[in-house]
């Protein structure tokens, strides 16, 4: 019985992503297709992923771009809509944008323990302007989680990785499961 158990957990853990990650795709794919009006499976992703190529080709023309910063500036003075458009548009310029924020990887120290530490990324490397010489702004995700924590510490407790920072966020949401220790190894550093 414990190993028709454990042939069921095994199972699951190889179904369920897979089966998830279809479901998510499909109703993805399903409410794009509806929102254009589309009946033909996956053809509105393919219009949007046109769309928006085609939108980053012609934002590239002096005109074009002059448009779009008459619109940016339009958007920026309505009251709510300001807050929406510009929390949006930081937050994918922060992972995707010509000014990403995090490409650099840290290690903080948290609080008077030297070995207890937290992964990051800088995203303000001075916070001078907010009366805190000699702090630093870390950006912390939180595993299997879209939000994050940012924290003001010390210069000195910030120790910058020698690692790829798709790399590290990946380590982080998946809560250490990716990458980094290998299964089998110990925790002590052991390799």
């Amino acid at each position: 019985m414990r190993s028709l158990a454990g042939h069921f957990l095994r199972g699951l853990l190889i179904t369920a992503p897979t089966v998830i990650t279809v479901y998510v795709c499909w109703l993805l794919i399903s409410t794009i297709d509806g929102w254009l009006g589309i009946d033909i499976p996956g053809a509105g992703i393919l219009v949007a992923v046109t769309a928006i190529t085609l939108i980053g080709m012609f934002a590239s023309n002096l005109v074009t771009r002059s448009l779009l910063a008459w619109i940016d500036r339009a958007i920026e003075k309505l009251p709510f809509v300001r807050f929406l458009y510009t929390a949006t548009k930081d937050l994918l310029n922060a992972f995707v944008g010509e000014r990403r924020r995090f490409n650099q990887p840290v290690r903080v120290q948290l609080g008077p323990t030297p070995d207890l530490f937290a992964l990051g990324f800088v995203t303000a490397s001075s916070m001078e302007h907010l009366g805190l010489p000699g702090h630093a702004a870390v950006y912390m995700p939180q595993s299997y989680n879209f939000a994050g924590q940012l924290v003001l510490v010390p210069s000195g407790h910030v120790t910058p990785l020698d690692a790829d920072s798709a790399e590290v966020m990946a380590f982080i949401v998946s809560g250490g499961v990716a990458g980094g220790v290998e299964a089998g190894h110990a925790v002590s550093g052991e390799r």
